[in-house]
């Protein structure tokens, strides 16, 4: 990923918020023919100090479950258009339009599993996490025969990353009177992405 010093974060704290507000990755691998592989996928996030988890599963049959272990796991944060008309200095500095936006860069090795009791505890942990956001109740049931065959049908996997990359272009280059101006322009917008990207703003200014 390209990564300006500008708009490098460090604090692992927003990568957990990042995670937190959306949990649905993109698992990039490199395939046979070493071509880059992606799948889409939700995952459980978990940080301790500097170490990260990331815990996940594929459905069989995604040939990924076959791909070396090298991994990239993007972490999709919000973005949204920023029109140069809304900078104060647009003329006198010929400002160009540009897009805002978080996002995260996971590298690292991946762990597959398959054993049994492994794969019913990854679906018991999603679906808590899944259905408590949706205001629903149904769980994995492992003593229920119909519900741990279903488990023959995925593969599971950790992830560990050696490296994480943190990109927040979030107008750091501009001066304060354009960030300000930005901000306030992507709060009129009907638009819950520019909505949060105008919060990551406001709260580095603060």
């Amino acid at each position: 990923m390209y990564l300006p010093r500008a708009f490098a974060e460090t604090d692992l704290t927003h990568l957990d918020a990042l995670v937190a507000a959306d949990p649905f990755v993109t698992l990039v691998t490199i395939d046979a023919d070493g071509a880059p592989f992606a799948s889409h996928l939700p995952v459980l996030y978990r940080r301790e100090g500097d170490r990260v988890l990331v815990e996940g599963h594929w459905a069989k049959p995604n040939p990924q479950v076959r791909y070396g272990s090298r991994a990239l796991v993007i972490v999709h944060g919000p973005h949204s258009y920023v029109s140069a008309s809304w900078y104060p200095d647009k003329e006198a500095a010929a400002r160009v339009p540009t897009w805002n936006y978080a996002v995260a860069h996971l590298h690292g090795e991946l762990q597959r599993f398959d054993d049994e009791d492994g794969l019913a505890d990854i679906v018991s942990r999603l679906s808590d996490r899944f259905e408590a956001s949706v205001g629903q109740a149904w769980r994995f049931e492992p003593g229920r025969d119909d519900h741990r065959s279903q488990l023959r049908g995925i593969v599971g996997f950790r992830f560990v990353p050696e490296r994480i990359d943190l990109k927040f272009k979030l107008s750091q280059n501009h001066p304060d009177a354009n960030r300000a101006a930005v901000i306030d322009a992507l709060d009129t917008l009907d638009d819950h992405n520019a909505h949060q990207v105008a919060s990551m703003m406001r709260d580095r200014e603060s």
